[in-house]
């Protein structure tokens, strides 16, 4: 230890959370009950598991609704892109269950409650009215929290969040028949781009804007997959990543991304270099990796994507706080930890929890191992020098 007095001191003090009607049981390290019925804020599971899919059903049917009408009562409608709207159906259902049963959760429940009510609150934004564009523009769009692990894995996810944003973007209206492109003569080279049947912009096929409009989801597919490449390099040669990673959760997910771009990209190359020929395999071929792809994004590592507005929010609430001065310090150093209504939030959420020792939440983490340190030497190790 480095520092003898304190570890004495800290000694002869009670650990933090431990009150003075605290119970023989709990000073002899008896466990909680194993039932847990009697957590606040517990749910049964079966009750948790109906209203998921409750939530599920409904989104799946609004989607579906949203797809007869938005498609003009299905005049607009691809019947060619019929596998793909249906995963979509799948992914709706499965987003909405998987959230259902995030929240549910006492320390996600209060998560999206704070974060939610700060990104709708009137009193942070007349206290910061640009805050909330800024944060959604660094911490959402920009994520320059990675910029400060690695610069390389912020470049490598920024080329995959703006490739599937742009190929979202092109591929859910597409797929839904909201957007489509029409052409008078039937061959082009002049079209129309119609969103619900609606015109918005005639373009020529055969100039630069014409190019994009028809390769934007190549554009995509060449963002995503060398950032999706270094990723899978990454955690086949780092060992720290090598440590901690799953096939299903970690592995899985780049290669999607990569076969789904690259039999895209090979769709595109068989039509103009090869006349088609292979066509029809690719095409199959791309449509399974979207349609596993779809149903596998709430099960799997990319729902975090749904999960990351209620951070942006969280962060909201830390920043308000801030601008209120309300700042919390250390109970042992007496060095800034958060602001103090973050720091209310996570005592609140680990009594939610039943863990009793929500009072640790007021020590900074240099603080927390020093006391731990110093309990080990007293109680553990007694006489140990």
């Amino acid at each position: 230890m480095t520092e003898p007095p304190e570890a004495s001191a800290a000694a002869a003090q009670p650990a933090p959370g431990a009150g003075a009607g605290a119970g023989s049981s709990a000073a002899a390290g008896a466990p909680p009950s194993a039932g847990g019925s009697d957590r606040p804020g517990a749910a049964a599971p079966r009750s948790v598991t109906a209203r998921a899919t409750a939530a599920g059903v409904a989104v799946s049917l609004l989607l579906i609704v949203a797809i007869v009408l938005g498609s003009r009562f299905l005049e607009n409608f691809d019947s060619a892109l019929l596998p793909y709207a249906v995963a979509t159906v799948f992914l709706a259902f499965g987003v909405a269950y998987r959230y259902t049963v995030w929240v549910s959760a006492p320390g996600a429940r209060r998560l999206l409650r704070k974060g939610w009510g700060s990104l709708f609150s009137a009193a942070n934004f007349r206290k910061a009215p640009t805050a909330l564009p800024k944060m959604i523009a660094t911490y959402l769009g920009f994520q320059k929290f990675l910029g400060a692990r690695s610069h390389a894995r912020w470049a490598a996810h920024q080329l995959i969040f703006w490739g599937c944003i742009l190929a979202s973007l092109i591929t859910f209206p597409l797929t839904w028949g909201w957007f489509t492109f029409t052409s008078g003569s039937g061959s082009g080279p002049g079209y129309e781009m119609r969103i619900w049947g609606f015109k918005i912009i005639g373009f020529d096929s055969l100039d630069i804007l014409g190019w994009l409009m028809f390769h934007g989801l190549d554009i995509a597919a060449v963002l995503v997959i060398p950032g999706a490449s270094y990723f899978l390099w990454r955690r086949m040669k780092d060992r720290g990543a090598i440590t901690g990673q799953r096939f299903g959760y970690d592995l899985v997910p780049l290669i999607a991304l990569i076969v789904i771009s690259v039999t895209g990209l090979l769709l595109t190359f068989s039509s103009i270099f090869l006349h088609g020929g292979g066509y029809e395999f690719l095409a199959i071929l791309h449509m399974v990796s979207v349609v596993f792809t779809l149903i596998y994004i709430p099960f799997g590592k990319f729902f975090h994507i749904v999960q990351r507005p209620a951070a942006v929010g969280m962060q909201l609430f830390k920043y308000a706080g801030r601008q209120d001065q309300e700042v919390f310090s250390c109970r042992r150093c007496e060095e800034p930890i958060d602001t103090a209504p973050y720091v209310e939030n996570l005592r609140g959420t680990m009594r939610d929890l039943s863990l009793g020792f929500d009072e640790w939440a007021e020590y900074c983490p240099r603080c927390k191992r020093v006391l731990r340190g110093s309990a080990y030497l007293s109680q553990v190790k007694k006489g140990f020098k």
